[in-house]
C-alpha cells in the first residue's frame, strides 16, 4: 500500500469489482490498461512504519515516513511474482494493458537510483545491476500475459536529485526496455523528495538539465527529456505532464517527438476534455493550478523552505483527490475548495480509512498490524 485506500490486488477476493470496473471502462470501446506499483519506501506510516526498500533509506518528507527495512532476496523475488501476478489477473479480468510503475521514486524506482539503492549485491551497484529489478518484472510481466497484450513501463527522465538517476541512465534503461520487448514508453520524473512530477518548481542547480528556449517555452514538463530519449530508442514515446493547449498536443505528436499525449489533472475535473480536444470543440484543457497554494509569498509553491513546498504539493493532489470523489460520488464538483481545506480534508480521510484497515485486520485475527 502506498497510501490506506489503495487498490490491491493480493488474493484476497475482489475479481468481480475489478471486472466491472474493466467493463465500465472499455464500454465505448475504448482501451484501459492497469497501472502496476509497488511503492517501496513511499509509504506513509499510517500504513506501515517500516515498509521495503532497496536500502535503509528514509524519506525525508513531512516526517510522514518509517525508516525502511531492507529487502532479501526472497522480498525481491517475491515482488516480481506478484508484478507477474498482477498483470495476469489484469488481463483476465478485462483490462486491456498493464503500465509498470518504474518512476516518481516508487520501488523499482528506488532501485534504479544510487541514492537509495546502495546495496553492494547484484541488484546493486552498476546500472546494470540497479535496473535488473525493473527489467526482471517486465519480463515476468511479458509472460504472464502473453505477446499480444500491450505493456508499457512508465519511467523517470533524471530524479532531478544530486547524485541520483541521470538522464544518460535513463536512455540506456530505455534501450534495454525496447529489448524487452515493450509497447509504450512513458516520460516522467522525479520522486517525492524532488517534486519535479507535479509540475516545474523552479532550476534546481544540482542537476543538469537541457535548457534549450525552444523548449523552455512549451507547457509539457517532459518533452524536452522524451526528445533525447527518442534518440536512443526508436519504441513509441508517451509524456504526460502540463499539456493544456491542443495546438501544443498536436505539434508534439506531429513533430514525431512523442507518439502519445497524457492528460491527467485535466480529467479530474473534466472526463470529456479528450472526447472535445479530438473533435476540435476546445482548444485548451480546464486549468485551476494556478490559484491551488496556500497563500503568496513564502507560503507559496515557489517558496524556499522545503516543507512550505511539500505542503502545497500535497495539498494540490489533496485537492484533485477531493473532485475525484465528487465525481464518483455524483455530487458537484467543489472547484472553490481551498487547498488548506482539501489537505485537512484529505488528512482526515487518511487517518480514518487507515484506522478501519487496521480494525478490520485485527477482526480477521492479525495479531499485530505493521
Amino acid at each position: 500500500l502506498e497510501r490506506p485506500g489503495n487498490v490491491v490486488i493480493d488474493q484476497n477476493g475482489g475479481l468481480e469489482a475489478l471486472q466491472a470496473w474493466a467493463r465500465a471502462g472499455t464500454e465505448a470501446g475504448n482501451h484501459l490498461w492497469m497501472q502496476l506499483s509497488h511503492p517501496g519506501r513511499q509509504c506513509g506510516r499510517l500504513v506501515s512504519a517500516h515498509p521495503m526498500a532497496p536500502s535503509a533509506v528514509q524519506l525525508n518528507m513531512l516526517g510522514n515516513f518509517g525508516r525502511p527495512r531492507v529487502m532479501s532476496e526472497s522480498d525481491i523475488q517475491a515482488v516480481i511474482a506478484d508484478f507477474a501476478r498482477a498483470a495476469g489477473i489484469a488481463r483476465e479480468t478485462g483490462f486491456t494493458g498493464v503500465q509498470v510503475h518504474g518512476a516518481h521514486g516508487y520501488l523499482l524506482s528506488q532501485f534504479l537510483s544510487p541514492v537509495v539503492n546502495r546495496r553492494t549485491d547484484q541488484w546493486g551497484g552498476e546500472l546494470q545491476n540497479r535496473a535488473r529489478l525493473l527489467l526482471a518484472s517486465v519480463r515476468a510481466v511479458r509472460a504472464a500475459v502473453g505477446p499480444d497484450f500491450p505493456v508499457s513501463v512508465k519511467l523517470n527522465s533524471a530524479d532531478f536529485q544530486k547524485g541520483g538517476f541521470t538522464l544518460e541512465e535513463s536512455q540506456q534503461v530505455a534501450r534495454w526496455l525496447e529489448e524487452e520487448g515493450i509497447d509504450l514508453l512513458e516520460i516522467s520524473g522525479g520522486t517525492y523528495e524532488q517534486l519535479r512530477l507535479l509540475g516545474r518548481t523552479g532550476r534546481d542547480d544540482q542537476v543538469d538539465e537541457p535548457q534549450r528556449e525552444s523548449t523552455r517555452q512549451r507547457e509539457a514538463y517532459f518533452l524536452d527529456y522524451a526528445q533525447r530519449i527518442r534518440a536512443a530508442v526508436s519504441l513509441p514515446l508517451a509524456v504526460t505532464g502540463g499539456f493544456r493547449q491542443r495546438a501544443s498536443m498536436e505539434q508534439a505528436v506531429a513533430s514525431g517527438e512523442i507518439d502519445v499525449v497524457g492528460l491527467a489533472r485535466p480529467l479530474c475535473t473534466d472526463p470529456e476534455t479528450p472526447w472535445r480536444l479530438l473533435e476540435q470543440r476546445c482548444e485548451r484543457t480546464a486549468e485551476h493550478e494556478l490559484r491551488l497554494r496556500l497563500g503568496a509569498g513564502w507560503l507559496g509553491p515557489s517558496s524556499a523552505n522545503i516543507i512550505v513546498k511539500q505542503l502545497n504539493a500535497l495539498g494540490t493532489v489533496a485537492w484533485y483527490y477531493r473532485q475525484l470523489l465528487a465525481m464518483a460520488d455524483g455530487r458537484p464538483l467543489p472547484l472553490n475548495l481551498s487547498l488548506g481545506r482539501a489537505l485537512l480534508a484529505h488528512l482526515f480521510s487518511e487517518f480514518r480509512l487507515a484506522m478501519r484497515r487496521k480494525g478490520a485486520m485485527r477482526a480477521d485475527g492479525y495479531a499485530r498490524v505493521p
